[in-house]
């Protein structure tokens, strides 16, 4: 496969953790660490709302998010969840994104981790390995993220890495307004001081899929 998609042979490497993007063999596993539990059911922290779906609408539509953003790939925009593997068992998902790549060179990031897994530090070594790779691989010159008030371990994870505040963002939750707090994090501040600088294997065949050379 990865021939004809060179991010399957694509990964990154931190202590603890091992990040490959998420290919068709992983759904499965990766919809059953989603069903026993991603958040508090009460503080939706997702804005799409996609832990409030049931049965098989969860599944499907599950499985479907991962082979859109395959179809949906462009230099210019483009979205890579990778599935990650904590003492080789799937717990959960780091995704990095971007629009306009070429000319914003501005990466975003977004995640969920099984409940299990949760306050051992896991959730900010992989966001720390997708910045890792988006400023030393891809060259990116800022990252951004965001989170609702109330989920505060992404508010967290944000403040550990270094991010600062960046503004205020309305959504509809739930048919409520409901306020996220938006973080910047420039390239100078991860190159002062980087967390982790995480392995990366498998880039060269990928880098026409970004425009680099």
């Amino acid at each position: 496969m990865p021939k004809l998609w060179p991010l399957f042979g694509l990964s990154l490497r931190t202590e603890r953790l091992d990040l490959t993007p998420v290919s068709d063999g992983d759904i499965d596993e990766l919809t059953s660490v989603a069903q026993s539990g991603v958040h508090d059911p009460d503080a939706q922290p997702f804005a799409n709302l996609w832990t409030d779906r049931q049965g098989s609408d969860f599944e499907q539509r599950f499985a479907q998010y991962f082979w859109a953003q395959r179809a949906r790939w462009s230099v210019a925009t483009w979205a890579l969840p990778f599935a990650v593997r904590f003492r080789g068992r799937l717990i959960g998902v780091q995704q990095i994104q971007a629009d306009e790549f070429p000319v914003l060179r501005t990466v975003n990031t977004s995640s969920w981790l099984g409940s299990a897994f949760q306050g051992i530090g896991l959730g900010t070594e992989m966001r720390a390995a997708v910045l890792s790779f988006g400023f030393d691989a891809l060259g990116a010159e800022a990252a951004i993220s965001g989170a609702y008030a109330y989920n505060v371990s992404s508010i967290r994870v944000s403040q550990k890495l270094g991010y600062m505040r960046n503004g205020v963002r309305r959504d509809d939750i739930r048919g409520e307004a409901v306020e996220a707090v938006l973080f910047r994090l420039a390239r100078e501040a991860w190159l002062d001081d980087p967390p982790l600088v995480a392995e990366v294997r498998g880039l060269e065949p990928c880098l026409e899929l970004f425009g680099l050379p």
